[in-house]
């Protein structure tokens, strides 16, 4: 039986969506499955690993996120624990870290993959800005996948006996590259890149304040809040609500777009969402040849209607 390992992303302590999109993933597989997390004190999250068979806590003075002893810690238990196969989520951190740690631990890497086939090492992942789709396979002994957030259903895993708690040490060696400082955004927004549901605007929103109507909307949905780069250029909305293909890649269920004209910018960063619904009042927008349904109309008279008849069917 082969043995899979799982990177367990925290974020502010707490315990991703994407984790348990990898674990549902992982106890597909019936192989042998190991989570790593870098924390001191895994009991928290104990109940969400239920699932697995080995916990290996990795344990130092200093937990924060520093990519060459991250990198380094995770290429010793690869080794330690032979893992034929170690998975990550594809977000900030993982796009960071997985490069290096395919170096460290010589293993071949298939990043933002749709699809991961444990048994035959395989991967489908979008090439050409999501053009295309194509299979990649890891001929090597060890393989290594990032996988793209929403993507897996995610299922009860069946949990068996309490998994195997193991310990290892942080590597300390000095690293060559650190991080110094992370500015956190101020917004306590949804993580678009975890989000089910996301409300996006455009130029058309004319002015930041404006944006506290999508806003009213995703509160309604309990959606995430996204903008085109032409909102963000012009002020309208930060960096971090950008989506694109210079922006953030998403992959909610729902994704609707207000006053965005569907340039192939844009598009590459959410074509792959389930249902894309556009609300715009030019008729020959671009979005519309996208979107699965469409609004011809103002956005500032359709999106306070359209929460409104939201909020009168959910009661």
């Amino acid at each position: 039986m082969a043995n899979i390992g799982l990177y367990i992303e925290l974020k502010k302590g707490g315990f991703k969506k994407a984790n348990r999109e990898l674990l549902t993933l992982a106890a597909k597989s019936g192989h042998k499955v190991h989570a790593v997390v870098f924390c001191a004190d895994p009991q928290p999250y104990m109940d969400e690993l239920r699932g697995v068979q080995v916990v290996v806590q990795v344990q130092g003075a200093d937990l924060s996120y520093q990519p060459d002893r991250y990198a380094a810690t995770l290429a010793a238990v690869i080794e330690e624990f032979k893992l034929d196969a170690f998975l990550g989520a594809f977000s900030a951190q993982g796009k960071d870290l997985f490069p290096r740690l395919a170096a460290k631990a010589k293993a071949g890497l298939i990043s933002d993959c749709l699809a991961v086939d444990l048994e035959k090492r395989q991967a489908i992942k979008p090439v050409y800005s999501g053009k295309l789709l194509a299979e990649y396979r890891v001929e090597g002994q060890r393989a290594l996948f990032t996988v793209r957030p929403n993507v897996i259903p995610v299922e009860a895993v069946v949990a068996g006996s309490a998994p195997e708690l193991k310990s290892m040490a942080l590597d300390m060696t000095e690293p060559r590259t650190r991080i110094v400082e992370v500015i956190q955004s101020a917004s306590q927004r949804v993580d678009l890149t975890e989000a089910e549901i996301i409300v996006s605007g455009g130029r058309a929103m004319k002015a930041r304040e404006n944006f506290v109507i999508l806003e009213d909307l995703a509160k309604v949905l309990n959606a995430g809040v996204g903008a085109s780069r032409a909102a963000v250029d012009a002020g309208f909305a930060s960096s971090d609500m950008q989506v694109g293909q210079t922006g953030k890649v998403v992959n909610p269920k729902l994704y609707i777009a207000c006053g965005i004209s569907g340039a192939i910018q844009h598009f590459v960063g959410m074509k792959t969402s389930k249902v894309i619904v556009a609300i715009n009042k030019d008729p020959e927008a671009p979005i519309f040849k996208k979107a699965d349904y469409g609004i011809v109309g103002d956005l500032f008279t359709v999106v306070p209607l359209l929460k409104e008849e939201i909020k009168k069917a959910l009661g």
